[in-house]
């Protein structure tokens, strides 16, 4: 089993962090949002740092597809098509500009546009609209090559649009899986050896698809009242959350 894993990952972590990903896809899939950060917060307590933002985004990108998969009957295509290219700009933009702001700034930043998103005045339709969704998405691919992080803020934006639970859900991790693609790309031109991880981002995303499985099977006995509820509420704790670790950020 040793040979299958990365270096510095011993076993009985590699099994913890199996199970987290089955819990973290269920709970994204069963309620919107929050598995991704929350599945990022785990593995930074075991994977070495320079490992966690590509190897993340892997098996996000994975988990992400499984759910599109799954419920791609509910897919807003035409979000997705303005989304596309604000990806491509913002995953070249980051690349080519590699930014190095001080983790609070971004923490702030998105907190603050979740917890508007979620609890202030609905969106004009022009920000809801093919330029407003290219905006967004430029913004959240870019910041995403850094933090990791934007997930929150995407499935707020998304939550903005569309009512429908399962339509937020499939667009939401179609949304994702695009914005996850660029860091194949970018951090294996940046010396990242995927090649390494490979076995494990596998087994990650496979148990991730599990998750998926078992957390459609939850949202299915949901209403879309009950959804917008629990999605706000997760956001604004995952906001939240955000803030303290800028917070404590900011006064070291």
């Amino acid at each position: 089993m040793l040979s299958l894993l990365p270096p510095g990952l011993v076993p009985e972590i590699a099994l913890i962090l199996l199970a987290c990903s089955t819990l973290t896809s269920l709970i994204t899939a069963a309620v919107g949002a929050g598995g991704g950060v929350m599945l990022l917060a785990l593995m930074a307590m075991w994977v070495p740092p320079a490992a966690i933002i590509p190897v993340h985004g892997m098996i996000q990108m994975g988990s992400n597809a499984g759910r599109m998969a799954m419920t791609w009957r509910h897919i807003d295509w035409r979000v997705i098509a303005a989304f596309v290219p604000g990806v491509i700009l913002g995953a070249v933009a980051g690349s080519l500009l590699l930014v190095r702001l001080p983790a609070w700034a971004w923490q702030v930043t998105i907190a603050v546009f979740v917890l508007y998103l979620c609890w202030g005045p609905k969106l004009p339709p022009l920000a809801m609209g093919r330029a407003g969704v290219f905006l967004a998405s430029t913004i959240t691919s870019f910041i995403s090559l850094f933090v990791g992080a934007t997930g929150p803020l995407v499935a707020a934006f998304i939550k903005q649009i569309h009512t429908d639970r399962f339509t937020t859900v499939a667009t939401f991790a179609t949304a994702m899986t695009l914005q996850h693609l660029p860091k194949a790309l970018v951090f294996g031109l940046a010396g990242f050896v995927f090649r390494d991880w490979f076995w494990f981002l596998a087994a990650m995303i496979g148990m991730g698809f599990l998750g998926t499985w078992l957390g459609l099977r939850v949202l299915g006995r949901l209403g879309n009242e009950t959804f917008r509820r629990v999605f706000n509420l997760l956001l604004t704790l995952l906001a939240l959350r955000l803030l303290w670790l800028a917070w404590l950020q900011w006064t070291l």
